[in-house]
Parts: C-alpha cells; structure tokens; sequence
C-alpha cells in the first residue's frame, strides 16, 4: 500500500508551501474530450456504471491526496483513463466530484460560476441545405403537385369549373415530370403512389364536373387498371354515374354491379347508396320489377325515404295496388331519427339552461332537422295524392286510407294537412261543395288546423264573390289563429273589396309583422297604397316585391305603371322592357311600350313594338287603328287597308272602318276600287251621310251617270238629318210637358238627341245647332276620315270649307218622314 504513497523529497522538506499551486494532470478536465481513453471507455458499459463511492469515505485517513508535491506520475484505470471509480486493487480513487459541481481550474483562477458553458457563446448557425441536390428538387416539386390539386378543389367549390380544371391537368403534368425524376435517381418503389392517385382522382372528377365525360372514363379506367391503387374498384361508382348522365343506363348498371362488388359488406352505408342508384337506373330503362328487387332490399336492410318512396313509384308503375298499400305503410315507418320539439322548450327559469336552449334553437344541427323532417312530410304528402285514388275504389275511399295509415304512424301531424290537401284536391278537380264539406270538419278542431282550414274557406267564397261568408270565415281565421299571415291577408282582402282600403292596409301590415316574407300581403299593401294614391309607398312595397320575386310579371308590371303615374316614362319603359324578357309574348304589355315610345316621339320603335303586339294578338282595335295610321302617314296607303280591313271585320256595324279602307283605295290612285268600295258601303248604309258625298265625288270626277241618283239620295238624307236637328232643338227648348209628348209619340229618346245635339254644338265655327233651309244647294263636299292628302290629284269639285263630324251617326227609323 506504501507504493502508491508518494512522499515529499527531503529537500524541500522546510518549505512547507512549495508545489501549493500546482495540480496533479488527472484532474485536469478540460483536456477529457481529446483523450482517447476516456472517450472510448464513455461510449461503452465501463463508462456508463454508475459511481461507487459508498464503500471507502474519501478522507485524508484512509485514502491520501495525490499532489504535486512528489513526483507527477498519473495515476491510470486497467482501460487507460484516469480512475474515477471505486478501489481497485487496493488504490485509492482520486477526487473528481469538483467537476460536477462546476468547479474547474478557471474557477480557481477567480472567474465566475458556469456549469453549463454559456461564457462560450452561441452555438454556430445550421448549415446550408443545398438546393441543387436532387432530393430537395424533388421534394419542391412534390410540394408544388400538393398546392395545385389543392387549388383545384378550391377553384370547384367556387364555381369555376374551368380553372379548376386547368389546375388539375397542371398538377397532373407536374406529376409525371416527378415520377420520371424520381425513376432516374431511384428505385421504384420511392414512387408516392398517394400523390398519383390523388392527382388522377381529381383531374378526373374535374372532368366530369365540366362535362368531359369520355376524358373522365378514360382518366377513371387509368386508375380502376392500376393493380397498385388498393382501393381503385370503388370509383367504377363513379364512372357508373357518368354513363347515367349520359343516358347509357345499361352501362351505368354494369358498373354500378362491377362496384358493388368490390366493396366490402362491412361497408354497408356505401352498398346501400350504390343499391339505390342500381333501382334509380332500373327505373329509367322501365324495368320497375328489378327496380322493385332493389328497393325492396334496401328497405328490409337500412330503410329510408327516397327507397321507399321510389319502391312506392314502382308499384305504381306496375299498377299494384296492395303491394302501393304495403309501400306506403314501409314509408310512413321509416325513423327520422329528429328530436322532438320538447328539447327546445326551457323546462325551469334557470338563465344557464334558457342560453343554451336559446343557442342551439336555430343552430346548424336544428336546421339540418327541419331539413329531414320537411323532406319525409314531402314524401309523405306527394305519395298519399300519388296513390290515393288507384288503391281504392274512388278517391276519397284512397284519400281515408291514407290518413289513418298516418294517424297510426309517428306523424300524426301531417294526417290533418292530409285533410285540407284532400279539400285541395277537389277544387282541382272543380268539386266545391266536396271542398266545402271537407274544410267546415276543422271548424272543431284546434286552433291552428282550423285557422288553415277557415282561410282556405274565406278564400274560396272570396273567389265566388260571396263576401259576406268569405269575411265570417276570415274573422274565424284570425281569432283562431292571429299569427297566421294567410288568415290576414284574406280578412285585408274583404275589407279591401268593401272598399275600406285604410283598414285593408292595417291588415297587410300586420300579416308583414308576423311573416316578413308573406309576398300576397306585401303585393296587395302596394295595391291598396295606389288606390290611396300613396304612389312613393306603393312604389316602395313593389321594390321591396321585386327583390324577393325578381322574375314576377305581376310586380314588374306594377312597378312600370306606377312610374308611368309619376310621368316618368323613361324608368317605365325599363321596367316594361325587363317585364317582356319575362313574358315576350304578352300583347298588351307591347303595345304599352309601343304607346310609350310613341308619346316620347320614337315612331320606329313604337312600330316595332305594335307590330309585335298585332302579331301575337291581331285583334286590338287600338293597336290595328295605330299601324293604319302609320302607314298612312309614311305614304304607304295600300299596307294600311289589311289593318282596316281586319278592324271592319272585327267591327262589322261600324261603318267607320270601312270608309277608311275605301279611302286608302283612292289615295293609292285606285279610284274604281274605291267606288266599289263605297257602293258596298251605301248598301249596308244606306243614311250614311259621308259614303254618299264620297259618291257624288268619284262619279262627278269620273263622269259617271250615277251621279244624279246620288245626288237626290244624298238630298233626301239631308232633310232626314234637318228634320231630326230640329226635333233636338224643340225638345231641347219645350217644356218638359212636350218632351213627355215627344217621347210617347216617336220613338227617338231625349238622351240620344242631347248627344247628337253636343256633337253637333262641337261644329266649328258655330255655336248653334245646324239649320238647314229649303233654299240651300245641296252640299257635295266630303271630309276624308283619313286626313288631308299630301299631294291630291286634280278634280272638278269645289273646295271644301267645312266639316261635318256627324258624318258617321248612323240614322233611326225614328227620323224618316211620317
């Protein structure tokens, strides 16, 4: 033990602090991440032991210091380190716990403490990864693949299929310039088979979405074709559904059942989806018993109700009525898996309850609920009218089956909305009293089926002009149900016809609080302020209308008569014009615009828009008269006389029309048509003032013999017509004992004479009525009904000075001479 003592030499035995500041190199830490020894010996099991230190205490007793006071040697392990463990044959281990504790030969020298290094400084920054390698290229193009299809997907659920579909064929060139890359540098399988499948499988549906459906199939069968994508089989799905747009239902079953079974029966949602469109396809090709075989699988595995309601569709198809019966009842069992209305109805007062119900009332889930539920009542309701009359021997016998099916069912609600469809049905079918019968068996019921059903009957007495039980019926609407907008608007429609349109306004209103969205009641509010001569707010009701109902002719139509109220016919003219690319072939709707662009000066389009109106509905008086002058006044005389013509032909008594037609003849220059004409129309007639004058004219110019025969009838009617003008003047200036007189002897009434007397004070010039002397020539001149010529041609006859606007009053029996 004495040979690991390493004694002091005699001659520095008086100096009793030499070798105090030196240090044995054992303990020298610094320099241990360059010895060899240790660092091999840290790496293996010797290195990882942990201390043992337990058995010798290190003191000065038993275990002496090793310093530098004797000789330098350093003391070393069996594996070449310095020893740092327990006494190994029999020598000491040296101290080495002031490491640990951060004690070094810096601290020593009197710098600061710091066991973790941090004097050293920040550690040196990353190297550089080199974007020229391969790698890195590859992984940037992969990165690149991944955001294309992203914005693929994007771009299709914004609406732009087209960008959506340039965006994926770049993701899929991108791809195959990946795949070759990615072959040259490596084996292949490195190749991301995801990344391949998913850029096929989106650059297809892309396809499809844009109607490409050869290059989707052939897009699709690259993927169904690669024995590397597990899962390639379901998207015959797919192509199956692209070969049902197409209409290639055979195709489409094949691949439906080329799908189905590839897929798994644990999947069982997905078989049942594929099963249904395999039913749907059936029923195109009308094979409705395999169609029958589908649903009727589905419905004893998972039901729901576009099977059963398919299945029902089928058995009609086929015309079995039992087996619609059997149908019907499978549709009405369907669960609709809906909580009920009490989830949402606060149970206590407590505020922390009453915000969630609150919150969750109308929340995304709700509306999802409302959703289902509408859609079974759908189902329901179209199914019960579908098979109602077949399954029984008359309709109403169906109808009752129907609605105690119901009643028995979990929608018990909808059997009462059965029953008011079933009144419903028979006014289709123009049975009212049935109706009738049908509504007055709510009038026990509650509040709500009997307000639906009280509106329903004031509507129809409203419509049958009885107002007198339409409004009974309304008030019991309202007073069953005030909430009800129908009721309202039907109580504001009888109050309306009784013409208190203050009221009707209150009512309109009214329902517009309880259902913003009541568009009857927003129309007849807007109709009510214009009989109120409200024109801003019934233009304000119509606005708002029209913005609900963008594409009502009803609304467009009011909102242009209004601005034409407000004499602004340019905002009417838009609103009309929108309101014909609406209904382009409503006939008064044109000739509004064509009266409006006449009005404005715009002649060429005020024809267009006549012409159009003649086209669809050539027997508009006005619109005939407007296109006859027209063309007369362009100088295209003979294109009038077809407008003429047809107006005497829808007129037959009024000589007015044919006068005209026989003048347009001799301003053309055809002169004997024009003779024949006016012959014709002395015949049918005979008094007529103006055909006579237009006769002595032609035969004067032509010279013809008839000339005098014309004459003394042209005289005749004269003093027919001076007999009858002095009669009008006696009754006019007689007592009324000699108009009673008149009126017992003759037939001519004292109201038909004060209405040719008005016509005739209207005479220019004069403001009696005209007298005639037995003295007096008789007059030739004749007035055109057509106008002054613009230029006419040279004839014997005087000038005429002045006109008779009597010429078309046709002459009574009355007025002949006794």
């Amino acid at each position: 033990m004495m040979q690991n003592v390493h004694l002091a030499p005699e001659a520095d035995e008086d100096d009793l602090y030499s070798g105090y500041n030196d240090y044995n190199p054992t303990f020298d830490t610094e320099d241990l991440e360059n010895d060899v020894a240790f660092q091999q010996a840290a790496r293996t099991s010797h290195g990882r032991r942990p201390p043992v230190t337990a058995k010798i205490p290190g003191t000065s007793a038993s275990r002496p210091l090793a310093t530098g006071i004797g000789s330098k040697a350093t003391l070393t392990s069996s594996m070449g380190r310095p020893m740092t463990g327990a006494i190994q044959d029999g020598v000491a281990r040296p101290m080495t716990a002031v490491h640990a504790a951060g004690y070094t030969k810096a601290a020593m020298r009197g710098s600061s403490f710091d066991p973790l290094g941090q004097a050293r400084g920040p550690a040196p920054p990353l190297e550089m990864k080199n974007s020229d390698s391969s790698e890195e290229k590859i992984r940037q193009l992969e990165k690149k693949v991944n955001e294309l299809v992203e914005e693929s997907c994007i771009a299709n659920s914004c609406g732009d299929l087209k960008l959506a579909l340039e965006k994926a064929k770049e993701a899929g060139r991108k791809e195959r310039v990946l795949v070759r890359q990615r072959e040259q540098i490596a084996t292949a399988e490195n190749i991301n088979l995801d990344l391949t499948y998913s850029v096929l499988f989106n650059l297809a549906g892309q396809y499809a979405a844009n109607e490409m459906y050869a290059e989707a199939l052939n897009t699709y069968q690259v993927i169904v074709k690669n024995k590397m994508f597990s899962n390639g089989g379901r998207l015959k799905v797919n192509m199956g559904n692209i070969y049902l747009k197409q209409r290639n239902y055979s195709k489409a079953i094949k691949f439906y059942r080329m799908a189905l079974d590839q897929i798994p029966s644990v999947h069982k949602e997905m078989r049942i989806k594929i099963m249904q469109n395999i039913g749907v396809a059936f029923i195109k090709t009308g094979q409705y018993v395999d169609a029958i075989s589908s649903f009727e699988h589905i419905m004893s595995m998972s039901p729901n109700l576009k099977a059963g309601f398919n299945l029902i569709l089928c058995y009609f198809a086929i015309g079995n009525g039992e087996q619609m019966k059997k149908a019907f009842q499978k549709l009405i069992a369907v669960p609709l898996e809906v909580d009920y209305d009490d989830k949402y109805i606060s149970p206590n007062d407590d505020p922390h309850t009453n915000l969630l119900i609150e919150a969750i009332k109308n929340d995304s889930l709700r509306q999802i609920e409302r959703e289902r539920k509408s859609m079974a009542e759908e189902y329901i309701m179209t199914a019960a009218k579908l098979i109602a009359p077949v399954i029984e021997t008359s309709f109403a016998v169906g109808y009752d089956w129907c609605v105690e099916a119901v009643k028995a069912s979990h929608y018990v609600e909808l059997a009462n909305d059965l029953e008011i469809n079933k009144a419903t049905t028979y006014l289709r079918q123009q049975d009212f009293n049935q109706a009738l019968e049908t509504l007055k068996m709510f009038e026990k019921k509650d509040s709500r089926v009997k307000s639906a059903a009280a509106t329903n009957l004031s509507f129809l007495y409203y419509l049958e002009n009885e107002l007198a039980q339409a409004t009974n019926y309304a008030d019991l609407a309202v007073n069953s149900d005030r909430y009800n907008p129908a009721a309202l608007t039907n109580k504001g429609n009888t109050v309306f016809a009784n013409g208190d349109y203050e009221k009707a306004a209150e009512f309109y209103k009214e329902a517009l609080r309880n259902d913003s969205s009541c568009t009857e009641a927003l129309y007849n509010l807007g109709l009510t302020y214009k009989k109120l001569n409200r024109i801003d707010e019934a233009l304000d009701c119509f606005l708002k209308l029209h913005a609900i109902l963008q594409n009502s002719a009803q609304v467009l139509h009011q909102i242009a008569n209004i601005y034409e109220i407000m004499e602004d016919p340019n905002q009417a003219i838009e609103w009309l014009l929108q309101l014909i690319s609406v209904v382009p072939t409503d006939p008064h709707v044109l000739s509004k615009l064509g009266k409006l662009y006449d009005n404005e000066g715009d002649k060429s389009q005020a024809f267009h828009y006549y012409y159009e109106s003649y086209r669809y509905f050539p027997s508009n008086i006005e619109v005939i008269e407007w296109l006859g002058a027209y063309y007369i006044d362009t100088q295209f005389c003979e294109k009038a006389i077809e407008y003429f013509e047809r107006a005497a032909l829808i007129l037959p008594t009024q000589v007015k029309w044919q006068l005209m037609v026989a003048s347009c003849y001799r301003r053309s220059g055809n002169y004997q048509k024009a003779l024949e004409k006016y012959k014709v129309i002395h015949r049918k007639f005979p008094e007529n003032v103006e055909c006579l004058r237009f006769l002595v004219r032609l035969c004067t110019d032509m010279g013809l013999k008839e000339v005098q025969e014309y004459m003394t009838k042209l005289k005749k009617v004269e003093k027919l017509k001076e007999i009858r003008e002095q009669r009008i003047k006696s009754g006019r200036d007689g007592s009324a004992r000699s108009r009673r007189e008149g009126n017992a002897g003759g037939d001519s009434g004292g109201t038909k004479g004060e209405r040719l007397s008005a016509k005739l004070k209207a005479l220019p010039g004069t403001s009696e009525p005209y007298e005639s002397s037995g003295s007096k020539e008789i007059d030739a001149s004749y007035i055109d009904p057509l106008g002054p010529q613009a230029e006419r041609p040279k004839t014997a006859a005087r000038k005429r000075t002045e006109e008779d606007d009597f010429a078309d009053e046709e002459l009574g029996e009355d007025l002949l001479p006794e």
